[in-house]
């Protein structure tokens, strides 16, 4: 069967065949928390939001065909185009602004629910068009409504651009039939054409690789660093890796401040021990770059104020061990130990390699530590996202008096007065200054950047690396430039 690779045992008429390494729930909601990555692929064909990515990572119509944003830029306004759910009922403005708010409200536990504090209103103005009104403007509104998680989802019910059917293991996606079409027959009859459909599967990192080995698959989406070790193992060729470029947070946020933990000093030496060059290294991924900045380096028109490069960048790596050292002697001179950090990372083979790096940098300098698992109390835990947004400040947010992350009160006002600022000038003012705060305050140990990957048959020419990370299975297949 490994003589297969690359070949196309169906055809190129037939559905293109897609693995996400996860799990697939034909049921899934956004309101219910993080979507695996077959999820969201799923409900964004099946569901898409106001508006959604293109294979390109720009914007792109989803239900709403048309938008206007007005001159004070707080009133963003949606003309829905003309869209049925699954049971045959019209969609209505009405019924989608009650999903966007369940999605905010204080029970949801969506996972963008509090990258949105600007939002004032989202209403119905007509049975067509919906208003989101914001506090202050919010440029990048469009970026976080086009994310998968925003997908409009009415008790299990999907509108498009993609239906769903479970064949076997997999759902058999195809395109819904234009409702406005002059002759449904036909409109039906080319929805239902093979070369228009995807199959998509949910199965391990291990199993998905093995389908595209086989030919039994198109492409394969959702790969991350934990999951990098299968693919240089599958020896798929190097060709056929698709790697996104994309800005975020990959690091160790602090858990909790006590003990060895409790000094900004303490936590600022840990920052300085790990040799983050070496990490990456022992990936073997060129596109994957290390990251020593709280905010990351942003795809952006204005961007802000530029990421704070820390204090011990300039230095080179034995320097910065021997800095960290010198605190760490320092506290056991007082008499003090230091109890065996708990250090939550996947339990992959990519995690048990960060992990080994990691861990070997801290020894270095006399610091005891030990991998858990993700799910178990820890001291530091893996933050592993893509920003969904270009604005300068979610990092921030990301960083600060969240569930799993310390909490510096001086910072999070800033963030609170720089998120309701009007001001552009105040406002990247407030946002340097909470970033300083942070910075000193050494809550995160940031490591890369997030690594995101797919691999990709020649067939799929619309899977491209974007600055998101977001490949539409509606855009998989693409004429090529």
């Amino acid at each position: 069967m490994l003589t297969l690779s690359g070949c196309d045992l169906f055809g190129e008429r037939g559905p293109v065949r897609v693995a996400a390494m996860s799990e697939l729930n034909p049921m899934a909601n956004p309101a219910r928390g993080e979507l695996s990555t077959a999820n969201a692929a799923l409900l964004d064909a099946t569901s898409q939001g106001l508006v959604s990515y293109d294979g390109e990572g720009q914007i792109d119509t989803g239900l709403a065909n048309r938008w206007t944003v007005t001159a004070d830029g707080r009133s963003y306004i949606f003309r829905i185009a003309e869209a049925k759910w699954t049971n045959g009922s019209k969609v209505t403005a009405e019924t989608v602004a009650a999903i966007l708010r369940s999605y905010l409200a204080p029970a949801s536990r969506h996972v963008l629910k509090d990258d949105f504090p600007e939002v004032e209103t989202i209403k119905a103005m007509t049975d067509t068009v919906i208003e989101i009104r914001l506090s202050v403007p919010q440029p990048a509104l469009l970026e976080l409504l086009a994310q998968p998680s925003m997908a409009i989802v009415n008790r299990g019910m999907g509108w498009g651009p993609m239906r769903a059917r479970k064949v076997g293991q997999a759902l058999l996606l195809s395109p819904v039939p234009d409702p406005l079409a002059e002759d449904p027959e036909a409109a039906e009859a080319a929805a239902n054409d093979p070369a228009a459909s995807i199959e998509l599967v949910g199965t391990t990192p291990q199993g998905a690789l093995a389908r595209f080995k086989n030919g039994y698959a198109d492409g394969v989406i959702g790969g991350r660093f934990s999951t990098l070790p299968y693919f240089v193992a599958s020896n798929i060729g190097r060709s056929r890796l698709v790697v996104d470029p994309v800005p975020g947070l990959f690091g160790l946020a602090f858990v909790r401040a006590e003990g060895f933990l409790a000094t900004d000093t303490n936590r600022d030496a840990l920052l300085r021990a790990i040799r983050r060059e070496r990490l990456i290294e022992a990936f073997g991924l060129t596109e994957w770059q290390p990251q020593v900045t709280l905010r990351p380096a942003l795809y952006t028109r204005d961007g802000g104020p530029a990421p704070l490069q820390p204090a011990w960048a300039d230095y080179d790596a034995t320097s910065r061990l021997a800095q960290a050292r010198r605190v760490v002697d320092a506290w056991r001179a007082a008499g003090r130990e230091i109890e065996p950090l708990r250090i939550a990372v996947p339990d992959s083979p990519g995690g048990r390699i960060l992990y080994a790096y990691v861990a070997a940098d801290l020894a270095a300098i006399g610091v005891p530590s030990r991998r858990v698992k993700m799910a178990s109390s820890a001291d530091l835990r893996l933050i592993d996202e893509v920003a969904p947004s270009d604005d300068p400040i979610w990092a921030l947010r990301r960083l600060s008096c969240r569930r799993d992350t310390l909490c510096n009160r001086e910072a999070q006002d800033l963030i609170d007065q720089a998120t309701a600022n009007v001001d552009a000038g105040q406002r990247a003012r407030q946002i340097g200054e909470a970033e300083a705060v942070l910075a000193r305050y050494a809550p995160f140990i940031p490591l890369a950047t997030p690594l995101r990957w797919s691999v990709a048959s020649q067939r799929l020419t619309g899977l491209r690396a974007n600055g998101r990370a977001q490949h539409p299975l509606n855009h998989l297949i693409a004429i090529p430039n």
